[in-house]
């Protein structure tokens, strides 16, 4: 018996992000420009989780706006780049146990001013940390404050106590006295190392199936890796509603847009300001290879999985044999 899977498709399904993937990675090559890549992470503090699950879609994009506004103003700055950037941003919202943990990842890189030349600038520095903290800090928590000003906030579960205005002001002042620790990474080395490393972001989910270890009507045990223990692997078992529950709490908005495009790289302007910058930067850039090819073509081609043939017999047939009637 040959079990084969029917893709249905969902952004949350462990089954359908492979070739999905696969498909937007070769796309993005034709985007990449030669030059050092940032990685940036930013996340707020766990205070406002109970707002956040309680209104995912205004605070997700919330947390887009003002970490997206921080890293444009900055790269405007004289003091700073005083040029015009471009990055992708990814949500993501888990802790490898499944926990709550919203935070988007940003991957930028190069710089085109005013005057339209191209700025690499320095290898190893993007922005002072500080400055990036403070200023993301002060923009989410005003569009909080507009947010609940205009009536727009929904509370339920542990975030009720925040209808009582008092309580709302105590969060704020606890908030804006916190220091928000954004993450900014060294840059990559070369653009392929830039693709490869969004890939691992763009369409991962809460957990994988390489992770799920055993499968029961009472527990399942998963694996887990540690970062506070220098990346160490354990395992963790949880009740089958609890697993089910902490997996729910990662399903996005109904039609939620999880990977954003801004400066060069907006999807208004990225034809024509990639084409600048890759006429400036002189280097290599490879092309899409899986542009225009079928489902088939794109599983041998990646995969190495002929559709055509049986795996039992290894016989062709004119239908992909999970196709089959």
């Amino acid at each position: 018996m040959e079990t084969h899977y029917n893709s249905c498709r969902n952004r949350h399904c462990p089954c359908c992000q492979g070739l999905v993937k696969e498909k937007w990675i070769d796309k993005r090559k034709s985007e990449v420009i030669n030059a050092p890549y940032f990685h940036v992470v930013f996340t707020v503090p766990e205070e406002l989780n109970p707002l956040l699950f309680s209104n995912k879609k205004l605070l997700y994009n919330l947390l887009y706006q003002a970490s997206a506004d921080t890293l444009k103003e900055l790269a405007a700055d004289e003091k700073h780049l005083n040029a015009y950037i471009g990055f992708i941003s990814i949500l993501h919202t888990w802790g490898q146990n499944l926990s709550f943990h919203p935070h988007v990842h940003y991957c930028t890189g190069g710089r085109l001013t005013k005057d339209l030349k191209f700025n690499c600038g320095k290898d190893d520095f993007l922005f002072p940390i500080y400055v990036v903290s403070k200023l993301f800090r002060g923009k989410y928590l005003d569009g909080l404050k507009a947010l609940h000003e205009a009536g727009e906030l929904s509370f339920g579960g542990s975030s009720l106590c925040y209808r009582n205005p008092y309580h709302f002001k105590e969060l704020l002042d606890t908030l804006y006295n916190k220091g928000w620790v954004p993450y900014i990474k060294e840059p990559f080395k070369g653009a392929d190392h830039v693709i490869e490393y969004l890939g691992r972001y763009t369409h991962r989910i809460a957990i994988s199936n390489a992770r799920i270890l055993s499968v029961s009507g009472e527990a399942i045990r998963f694996q887990v890796k540690d970062y506070n223990r220098g990346g160490k692997t354990s395992t963790l078992t949880l009740s089958a509603v609890e697993f089910i529950r902490r997996f729910l709490m990662h399903v996005l908005p109904k039609r939620f847009v999880k990977i954003r495009h801004y400066g060069l790289l907006s999807n208004r302007v990225k034809k024509v300001k990639t084409t600048i910058c890759r006429n400036i930067v002189q280097g290599w850039y490879q092309k899409p290879v899986l542009e225009g090819l079928s489902t088939a073509e794109i599983l041998m081609k990646v995969f190495g999985i002929n559709e055509y043939q049986c795996p039992c017999c290894k016989g062709t047939n004119l239908k992909p044999y999970h196709k089959r009637e």
